[in-house]
């Protein structure tokens, strides 16, 4: 999961392309990017959607842009819109 994590990371630092709010949701723009890099999308009860690895395990995401206090069961895809910049957060892994 933590070569999936930094994957990911590395990803949102340089997305293959730019986010704008006046063509695409945050949403639909962090699903884009991960498809674009191989990654499977699935839909997810809880969060906003979710990566399914190959042996069917899933990382949750949630989209924000509200900077502050993220869950971290989750992984975050956050965008502050005064800096314009995006920022992904990893879960809290146990152990």
């Amino acid at each position: 999961m933590s070569q999936t994590l930094t994957i990911i990371a590395e990803l949102f630092s340089k997305p293959p392309i730019a986010f704008n709010p006046e063509q695409q949701t945050l949403k639909g723009w962090a699903m884009y990017c991960l498809r674009d890099r191989g990654f499977k999308v699935v839909y997810a009860e809880r969060g906003d959607f979710a990566v399914e690895g190959r042996r069917g395990d899933k990382l949750y995401f949630k989209l924000s842009e509200q900077p502050g206090e993220m869950d971290g069961n989750y992984a975050w895809i956050v965008r502050d819109p005064a800096t314009q910049t995006i920022q992904f957060i990893p879960p809290q892994l146990d152990g």
